[in-house]
């Protein structure tokens, strides 16, 4: 079977592509692009939006559809919408070109916009700390730059121009990193929201694994083919940046968002030390404490 390779730029995206639902709004996220504001909270756990949307002074969108779900309101008079992803970069795929054509592709039409819409799109979530300096529970992490151990970048174009080719090398050089393991990249975030909303934090690289298991280190009843490779995550180090943490979603959005021509940040609560091998228990005032904060830091610019 052979596919026709469209021309988006020069004519309408076709149905197959460009999903929308009965309703004309766009297939996953069912959301409209009226409803959708230029700042977005991004949570993987979904009974974490409903809590975001608590300290909003008022809401005006409630949208859901299987585990992303969609709450758009204002907190101190900054419109902002919070959303579930689910978890994974592969969702991130779904999530990230949603959102993209949510701002910049004119639904009724199926063309890009000439005027790009810029998102600020900040995840916050949990992680598992990988240097042993870095206590469980009230401590956050900034992600500078994410190094995608997932291979997702690699099925579009652009990510020639956004991949840190140099890090990267490294990266692979430093582990002698397994060839038949997807080929890592690595991508920065957007200086301006560090700049913002990272101060206090913990800052530096973050590792975003395919799985919870074997992808980041853990045995159960199966063994690793490289029981090694998070002691080598944790002693890399390139121009005194290192790995912080693993998690499993920044990757797809630092990059994705990168390509798109958005502005992406994650900070993440580490709820688990996997040298020290703590884990914390009752973790959730922590991220409470992490929503009010980028609540506040967003609102305040």
């Amino acid at each position: 079977m052979h596919f026709q390779i469209i021309q988006t730029m020069n004519q309408p995206i076709p149905a197959s592509q460009l999903v929308l639902n009965n309703e004309g709004a766009i297939y996953h996220l069912n959301l409209h692009p009226d409803q959708l504001a230029d700042d977005v909270i991004l949570v993987g756990n979904p009974n974490r939006v409903d809590m975001i949307a608590s300290f909003f002074d008022k809401i005006e969108v409630k949208r859901e559809n299987r585990e992303l779900i969609s709450r758009t309101g204002c907190f101190n008079g900054k419109r902002i919408t919070a959303l579930s992803t689910g978890m994974g970069t592969d969702n991130l795929d779904i999530v990230m070109n949603e959102l993209d054509a949510l701002a910049n592709i004119d639904l009724k039409t199926r063309m890009p916009k000439e005027e790009h819409r810029t998102l600020n799109l900040i995840r916050l979530g949990t992680c598992g700390a990988l240097q042993p300096d870095i206590p469980v529970g009230d401590s956050y992490v900034a992600t500078r730059y994410a190094i995608g151990l997932d291979g997702l970048l690699y099925f579009y174009e652009k990510n020639r121009e956004v991949n840190e080719i140099a890090m990267r090398d490294a990266f692979i050089e430093q582990m002698n990193y397994p060839h038949d393991l997807p080929k890592p990249y690595v991508v920065e975030g957007s200086k301006t929201l560090f700049d913002r909303l990272a101060q206090g934090y913990y800052q530096g690289v973050t590792a975003t694994a395919p799985g919870f298991y074997g992808p980041q280190g853990r045995t159960l009843r199966m063994h690793l083919s490289y029981p090694e490779l998070n002691h080598k995550i944790e002693a890399f180090n390139y121009n005194d940046w290192r790995v912080c943490n693993f998690e499993m979603e920044s990757s797809a959005l630092y990059g994705l968002g990168k390509m798109m021509g958005h502005n992406c940040l994650t900070v993440c609560v580490a709820i688990a030390n996997r040298v020290t091998e703590q884990f914390a228990t009752d973790y959730h005032p922590f991220v409470k404490k992490l929503v009010l904060n980028t609540l506040e830091r967003i609102s305040a610019n």
